[in-house]
């Protein structure tokens, strides 16, 4: 037994595949012994941070085009593409969300909102130092690459206008 769990550990390193296959195998098997528990627990904490930050990621895209198209759009003509990334995103969360309830839940927390709302901020300051948005910078900043400080420190949305809000529509 002792000589399988070390395979299984050593397996872990040298092909994951297989190693989850042989794991998965000993878990229908009910061999709960020989599994390789210390590595399976990574991989869980793992998966459910992948997860959690693929959310924040999410609503972090869609803070960020929100407040594009409602900031700094100086022609009716622009930001569909800021809208599909919105839509995108959206329909991303929804899978995520009918998958994973729970995560709902947490993404509608202050302490979760006000994460992906710091690194939307993080992405329209990177945006904005980009070349092709010296007009921007030019017109919304005096000249002057933005801050965190030029944005609001809290988040300025809700979880359903993150999940709902159209500013598009009905707009020329």
């Amino acid at each position: 037994m002792e000589l399988k769990v070390k395979s299984l550990k050593e397996l872990y390193e040298k092909d994951f595949y297989l190693w989850l296959l042989e794991n998965l195998k000993l878990l229908k098997n009910k061999e709960y012994e020989l599994l390789d528990w210390e590595h399976l627990q990574e991989e869980l904490e793992d998966m459910g941070k992948s997860l959690f930050s693929t959310v924040i990621s999410q609503m972090a895209r869609i803070m960020e085009h929100l407040y594009k198209w409602e900031n700094f759009r100086y022609s009716p003509y622009m930001g569909n593409n800021w809208v599909q990334s919105i839509n995108s995103a959206r329909r991303e969360l929804r899978r995520i969300f009918e998958d994973s309830p729970s995560l709902r839940k947490r993404a509608q927390e202050k302490e979760v909102l006000q994460k992906a709302w710091e690194m939307a901020v993080l992405d329209l300051i990177d945006w904005l130092e980009e070349p092709k948005s010296k007009r921007f910078i030019e017109t919304y900043f005096k000249g002057k690459i933005p801050t965190k400080n030029d944005f609001p420190k809290e988040c300025p949305y809700t979880f359903e206008q993150l999940m709902e809000y159209k500013p598009w529509v009905g707009s020329t």
